[in-house]
C-alpha cells in the first residue's frame, strides 16, 4: 500500500511524470494510457487529467519538437491523435457493456444488483446520455465506467459515438491547451499537484452535491 501512495505521488508531480513519459515512449505512451484509462477496467486509477496537462508542458517546453518543427503543427497533432485513443477507448467500453449486458439482465435481483437500478440507467442515457458521455469525461473513475454502464443499458449507438467523440475532443483539448500555455509558469509547475487536486474537486463536487442534495421527483427513484 505503502509502494501505491508513493508511485501514485510521483504521478502527481509534473517533473516526474514528464520524465516518465519520455522514458517510455513519449507521447504515444500518453495516447496508450489514455485509452486503457477511458476503456478498460484496470484502467480506473491512471492520471488522466494530470497526464493531459504535463503533455501541454512537454510540447511547449519540448527542446526538439516531434513530429514537426513547429508546435502550433503539434499541439493540433497531439491533440487528435490523443482523443482519437479516447474515442476508441469509450468505444471499447461500450461494446464490453453491451456484450455482457444480457449476461447481466439475466441475473437474478440481489441485495447488491437490481435490475431496476439498470433500467433507471438506461432511462438516464435516454433523458441526458449526451450531456452524461460528455462530462464523465471530466471525472476521474466515472470515465472508465459510464461507457461500459451506456453499453449495459443499451444506450442508442449513434448517440454515444457523437458524444463520446464530442466528449474527448474537449476534455483532451483542454487539459492539453492548459498545459501548453500555464504549464512553463513558475507557480504552475511548483503547485502542480494542487492544481490536479483542484481539477478533481471542480469537476467532480457539482456532481456530489447534485447525488446527495439535488431534489428528487415523488415517486422516481434516481438511484442508478
Amino acid at each position: 500500500m505503502t509502494d501505491f501512495i508513493e508511485f501514485f505521488k510521483e504521478l502527481m508531480n509534473a517533473d516526474k511524470l514528464a520524465s516518465l513519459v519520455y522514458a517510455y515512449g513519449g507521447l504515444y505512451l500518453v495516447a496508450l494510457i489514455i485509452f486503457a484509462e477511458t476503456g478498460l477496467f484496470v484502467g480506473f486509477f491512471l492520471p488522466g487529467d494530470s497526464l493531459l496537462f504535463v503533455t501541454g508542458l512537454m510540447i511547449a517546453s519540448a527542446p526538439t519538437p516531434e513530429p514537426f518543427d513547429s508546435n502550433w503543427l503539434n499541439v493540433p497533432f497531439w491533440i487528435a491523435l490523443i482523443s482519437v485513443a479516447g474515442i476508441i477507448g469509450n468505444s471499447v467500453g461500450y461494446w464490453f457493456g453491451k456484450k455482457t449486458g444480457p449476461i447481466i439482465f439475466e441475473r437474478k435481483d440481489t441485495w447488491l444488483f437490481k435490475k431496476k437500478h439498470i433500467q433507471d440507467a438506461h432511462d438516464f442515457y435516454e433523458r441526458k446520455g449526451g450531456g452524461a458521455i460528455i462530462l464523465a469525461r471530466f471525472l476521474p473513475v466515472v470515465r472508465t465506467f459510464a461507457p461500459i454502464v451506456a453499453g449495459v443499458v443499451d444506450m442508442d449507438k449513434k448517440k454515444f459515438f457523437l458524444y463520446n467523440v464530442i466528449g474527448s475532443f474537449l476534455w483532451v483539448a483542454s487539459m492539453i491547451l492548459a498545459g501548453f500555455f500555464l504549464g512553463e509558469i513558475p507557480w504552475v509547475k511548483h503547485n502542480f499537484e494542487k492544481i490536479v487536486i483542484g481539477l478533481v474537486v471542480v469537476t467532480t463536487a457539482p456532481v456530489l452535491f447534485k447525488m446527495f442534495f439535488g431534489k428528487k421527483t415523488p415517486g422516481v427513484d434516481t438511484t442508478l
